[in-house]
């Protein structure tokens, strides 16, 4: 389990009496953030490339050449040669920035003065993450224009040191490299350059759409991940990055990957808007045989709220960054809400060519959380679209039990029905959309609004032993067009488990349909759910999917 922000609340860490700058809007990282990218804690189809131009590396900008001709070609040559070396092990700083605790580390801001590509026309502003704390490991940067790369020099100059840090670290220390990156754009308004992207420690990234707040983050790969091998963190080691042209509105992020087992070459295409679009390449390279590969990993937040409301002495009725999995094949949308289990939790959900998954916070209401620090009802979704043939294979969800907000306990990502074998090359391509619908699902389905669970039998009366009672509310699709007296019926399952009672009815002035199923388990330790709405034919609703676990 991952640690998140001992303090969630606190949104922006300056230090008491420090302004942000005009035109400047940035998304500190919170504790927990920081943590789970310093973490150690369909098939894709194999492809063959023929390099152009000289080997590209991931030597330090100071080590490289002012100039030297760049493809992505020929960076996916480099890593493919380098996945038959040994790996090589991160050369840590050490020194004062080294010895930096987290709340040093907050008192380290990027000046915005020193943002690169800050011409007027440019779209973008081009910032840097210090190395400190726990990010001892630097990556190299290097700006693409013209077909060349050249190295993109960060120094001390660059930060801002608030004190008391700027007691700690002179002013006059060679700065090993930097952090991370990130870029901003003016997402929400025309005069502020917002965070709209950022790449901090191993291969983690988040992004925003327009509203979001920071929640959910993405990785570049998860590699045996809650397996008994014990699970392997890559690390993006270098970044590439294409200037745009004036009044170009996306850019191209080019990274390069080392883990023990696997090394990668990647493509980014970012476009900030309403949601933002990252299209995503990635060729990979295996040094060992891997167990499992996680594509398109994502991780999120759960501590309780919908069917797992949990103990919690809490005024809030809902915790989490996300509130469900979200898996679209070609003709289903299916919706998993989140749980906070009670022991390491894990499901699958097979497909065959899937057109989407991710992790979702669907209620947009402030009145469903009342957090007026966090605002979990602006914390973004994020849909993977396989683009290309995916092939067979599963969503795997991974939930860890959690009694803190301040812990990333949720994990998704897509497994591939094939083997990972030393000397294999694959290359597969995804959509990712950040936002606050981020595109998911069928328009013509209703969806899952919310789903609530309670003890089972009469209401007011004793509760009904071994007896759990679900409430799923469906809304919007072509159930809308729809009243109360046609002719909708609902189809439940319960594997392991007896279907006591279903009741569907039309909720009156409010265009929600709600399904109420009781279900008695059986013998069983665990209660497998599914529940939809058809009609005339055709399916009218998202599927609704459960594991009940019987403690």
């Amino acid at each position: 389990m991952l640690p998140r922000d001992c303090c969630p609340r606190a949104q922006d860490r300056r230090p008491a009496g420090i302004a942000r700058r005009q035109g400047e809007r940035t998304a500190p990282l919170s504790r927990r953030q920081l943590l789970t990218r310093m973490a150690g804690s369909a098939a894709v189809l194999p492809f063959a490339l023929t390099a152009s131009g000289p080997a590209l590396g991931q030597e330090a900008p100071q080590d490289a050449p002012q100039s030297m001709p760049f493809s992505f070609d020929a960076l996916t040559e480099k890593m493919r040669q380098r996945a038959s070396e040994a790996p090589q092990e991160p050369s840590e700083m050490d020194g004062p920035l080294a010895a930096l605790g987290y709340d040093d580390y907050q008192h380290i801001q990027f000046n915005p003065d020193r943002a690169r590509w800050s011409d007027p026309k440019s779209f973008f502003r081009l910032n840097a993450f210090a190395p400190g704390w726990l990010f001892k490991d630097p990556v190299a940067v290097y700006e693409v224009a013209d077909g060349n790369a050249t190295p993109v020099g960060f120094s001390m100059d660059d930060f801002i040191f608030h004190a008391p840090v700027d007691q700690k670290v002179p002013q006059d220390l060679a700065l090993p490299g930097v952090a991370g990156i990130r870029l901003n754009a003016p997402l929400n308004r025309a005069d502020v350059f917002d965070e709209v992207v950022a790449f901090l420690g191993a291969s983690y990234f988040r992004a925003l759409g327009r509203g979001n707040r920071y929640g959910l983050s993405a990785r570049g790969l998860a590699v045996n991940t809650a397996l008994a091998p014990g699970e392997e963190f890559p690390r993006f080691t270098s970044f590439y990055l294409e200037k745009p042209a004036a009044g170009e509105t996306k850019t191209v992020i080019y990274a390069t990957l080392e883990s023990t087992s696997v090394t990668g070459a990647y493509r980014f295409v970012v476009q900030p808007g309403e949601e933002t679009i990252m299209d995503v390449t990635a060729r990979l390279f295996l040094r060992e045989d891997v167990q499992q590969l996680g594509i398109a990993p994502l991780t999120s937040m759960f501590l309780f709220g919908g069917v797992d409301a949990g103990e919690f002495d809490d005024f809030r009725p809902a915790v989490h960054d996300s509130e469900a999995l979200v898996l679209v094949t070609g003709e289903d949308t299916f919706y998993r809400p989140l749980k906070n289990p009670e022991r390491l939790s894990s499901s699958y959900l097979w497909a065959y060519n899937p057109k989407g998954f991710g992790l979702v916070q669907r209620n947009r209401n402030f009145d469903e959380y009342l957090d007026a620090q966090a605002r979990y009802d602006l914390r973004p979704s994020l849909m993977i679209e396989p683009l290309g043939d995916w092939g067979e294979g599963s969503v795997r969800l991974v939930e860890i039990p959690s009694d803190l907000e301040v812990n990333d306990n949720i994990v998704a990502f897509w497994v591939p029905e094939t083997t990972f074998a030393k000397g294999s090359s694959y290359e597969l391509s995804y959509r990712m959309r950040w936002g606050m619908e981020a595109g998911y699902g069928q328009q013509e389905l209703a969806k899952i609004l919310r789903s609530r669970a309670g003890q089972g039998g009469v209401a007011g009366t004793e509760p009904a032993k071994g007896r759990r009672k679900f409430v799923i509310d469906f809304t919007g699709g072509l159930l809308t067009e729809l009243t109360g007296e046609t002719e909708v019926t609902p189809s439940v399952t319960a594997t392991d488990g007896e279907i006591v009672e279903t009741i569907l009815s039309r909720v009156e002035g409010t265009g929600i349909w709600r399904l109420v199923v009781e279900i008695a388990a059986k013998d069983a330790e665990l209660v497998e759910i599914k529940a939809n709405l058809s009609g005339y034919g055709r399916t009218l609703s998202e599927t609704w999917l459960y594991q009940w676990v019987i403690e």
